[in-house]
């Protein structure tokens, strides 16, 4: 759905394409930002200045392309200018009600090159942050040309630490983050985090990335950062049709981490929703064939201890329907698992299920009680398999009722097969055309992507709402056989890099920390109280109760929290944080009166006082709090938690303890 609350378009047109003034400016609609565009000595930039200091020294403009040499720029032309101010409602999300409030300027600048004559550059200022993309209206309908090269520049103004990992890695976006001075970035993903001692918090990423190469950031050791294009196999980064435009360059701007957190810039830089009602996509929790696999207490692959057959997915439906959860998700159902399934990925049959898998009976037993089953499909990197049984793949989902599949990717990036015999990057502009034909197949069938190993988010989920959740970081599958496991500090890390990108299949809710393991990095590093949190930390419509039944069924108490927590919110707020250290968020229930909060620490023990004003005015409330027992610590007593309840108003202060590797989950149920 969406509406309109306010919209005013200026329109300040020049006629012609006489030259503008050298240097045009644009203010945020609060006046908190301004960005400036020039033109001079061959180079086309921008300057940003946010409360009249400097944030961003000027930064250059531009694409180059093959054939031609690097553009030199001239002219500053016809400046275009637009006041926006409108809401609309998400169908599903961290919020409901999202409101877009930017101003614009568009400009025409005027290179050297025949592809470069003349450039649109868009820059859309929002109060926490911006977005610029380039349009190419001028060339020909159909004309073909390949981009080489995104010459885009970040220049941040004084000394900041960056949170990243080196890019173009073999597993994707599956590492830990390392903290540096940001001087130190060589090639990074995005969203690429940054805190500068001048107290700013930035945040550099793109948003509506469609047929497009991903963009990385390449830094030069003093601080700049340049867009990087993931590369074809034949060297260019792009092939485009002519007229086209770009992907947005996004950079979010705050005093806190939180309010990065809590920006709705990639959201509104993409275009409305494109499938009209998707009611048929519930948000929800599922369980499923797993973690059991990942633990090695059963296989993806056929024989007497294949775990996707028929009985065991049974026990997953019982327990689904008893514990309220809408979905099971079964991995390993059908045919290709054998042997190395990551070098064989060209043999997985997505309709054809190995004989002690009945799909007919189990969807008729899950429609029975209530549940739904989860398709998966992974491709062990063999994309045109895949994209050759795709129609079938979905046509034989809605056949069974499914409304949600799992894709994956698992092989090395760089070694991706492409129908020509080139070798492709997991985010470059063949990857990214195949993700996106899987949604819109997908969409024909009434059926939702829930993608692993994926192409980052950058807020399509509101063109395409089926989009509903990626993975694209190291989720908690590294809590079972990585080496070292995830440490406490990466959680506190991800609600301020990668989930700015947007929703995350995390796959939270371990009970059984140790799994069998006495080392410390081969096991969950964080206390049960952690895990609970986890569901309102980490934002995903789809979240799913990952550990084995049993184990929920040792701890009744506390597997009540993963029961009651909703996955669709009216409001989500960020209310503390530090990158590494610790955060807290608070979300409301979508149409309901109840409020969530979840808080996780890192390594250290910290008390954090945390003020409830967030809860509605003139109501009371019963905090039923799931927090560290007595003696806890993710090192020697993960297990300890403690639940207490408490009557609350929005007047009261909660001190939060949290243990080492710890948290703090809350359920805050409006009192009638």
């Amino acid at each position: 759905m969406y509406f309109r609350l306010a919209a005013v378009s200026l329109a300040v047109l020049a006629q012609g394409i006489a030259a503008a003034e050298a240097r045009e400016c644009v203010q945020s609609p609060a006046k908190v930002i301004e960005l400036c565009v020039d033109v001079q000595d061959g180079k086309a930039t921008y300057d940003v200045r946010r409360a009249g200091k400097p944030v961003l020294a000027p930064g250059e403009l531009g694409l180059s392309f093959e054939g031609e040499p690097t553009a030199r720029f001239a002219t500053l032309a016809n400046p275009r200018r637009s006041v926006v101010d409108t809401s609309w409602e998400q169908p599903w999300g961290e919020q409901r009600v999202i409101r877009d409030r930017h101003n614009a300027l568009t400009v025409t600048i005027g290179g050297d090159t025949p592809l470069n004559r003349a450039v649109d550059v868009t820059f859309r200022v929002f109060d926490d942050g911006f977005g610029l993309r380039y349009g190419y209206a001028g060339l020909a309908a159909g004309q073909a040309v390949k981009v080489t090269a995104d010459l885009t520049q970040f220049r941040p103004v004084g000394a900041q630490q960056a949170w990243w990992y080196q890019a173009l890695g073999q597993e994707r976006d599956e590492y830990l983050y390392t903290q540096t001075d940001a001087r130190r970035i060589t090639l990074a993903e995005t969203p690429l985090t940054l805190k500068g001692d001048n107290g700013v918090y930035l945040s550099f990423h793109e948003a509506a990335l469609v047929d497009f190469p991903s963009m990385l950031l390449a830094g030069n050791g003093t601080g700049t950062l340049t867009a990087s294009l993931m590369p074809r196999p034949d060297g260019t980064a792009a092939h485009k049709i002519g007229p086209f435009t770009t992907p947005w360059r996004t950079v979010l701007i705050g005093d806190s981490a939180g309010a990065l957190a809590d920006s709705r810039i990639e959201l509104n830089l993409n275009e409305p929703n494109k499938l009209g009602d998707v009611a048929w996509f519930k948000p929800g929790k599922y369980v499923g064939i797993w973690w059991e696999m990942h633990l090695n207490h059963s296989t993806w692959g056929s024989g007497y201890r294949h775990g996707a057959n028929t009985d065991n997915v049974k026990r997953y439906i019982d327990f689904a329907a008893k514990s309220g959860f809408g979905g099971v998700l079964v991995e390993g159902w059908n045919q290709g698992w054998d042997g190395d399934w990551i070098a064989n990925g060209d043999k997985f049959s997505f309709t054809k299920a190995y004989p002690d898998f009945d799909a007919p009976a189990l969807a008729a037993y899950a429609r029975g009680r209530g549940v739904a089953l989860i398709g998966h499909n992974e491709t062990g990197g063999g994309v045109e398999n895949y994209a050759a049984q795709l129609e079938d793949a979905m046509a034989f989902y809605e056949g069974l009722g499914v409304h949600v599949v799992k894709t994956g990717y698992v092989r090395h990036s760089g070694d991706i097969a492409d129908g020509a015999g080139g070798k492709q990057w997991f985010a470059g502009q063949y990857m990214v055309r195949h993700h996106q034909r899987v949604a819109e197949v997908a969409a024909k069938h009434r059926i939702a992507i829930d993608a692993h190993e994926p192409v980052k988010d950058t807020g399509l989920r509101r063109t395409w709402p089926n989009m509903v959740s990626r993975e694209g970081a190291r989720g908690q599958e590294f809590n079972a056989w990585g080496n070292p496991t995830n440490p406490p500090e990466h959680l506190a890390i991800l609600p301020f890099t990668r989930m700015l990108a947007g929703p995350m299949d995390y796959t939270p809710g371990i009970f059984d920390l140790a799994h069998g393991k006495t080392e410390l990095t081969r096991r969950v590093q964080s206390t049960l109280a952690t895990q609970l949190a986890e569901y309102v930390v980490l934002y995903s419509p789809v979240q799913m109760a990952a550990d084995l039944p049993e184990n929920y069924e040792a701890r009744p108490d506390a597997f009540q929290f993963i029961k009651d927590v909703p996955t669709d919110w009216e409001h989500s707020r960020t209310l503390q944080g530090e990158i590494g250290d610790f955060v807290v968020v608070a979300r409301q229930e979508r149409g309901g009166a109840d409020w969530y909060l979840g808080a996780i620490t890192d390594e250290e023990a910290r008390t954090l006082r945390q003020s409830l004003s967030f809860l509605s005015k003139g109501m009371r409330y019963e905090a039923q709090i799931y927090a560290d027992g007595a003696g806890a610590d993710y090192r020697t007593n993960p297990q300890a938690y403690r639940i207490e309840k408490r009557v609350v108003t929005r007047e009261d202060v909660l001190d939060l303890a949290l243990a080492p590797g710890g948290g703090t989950a809350i359920r805050f149920k409006a009192l009638r």
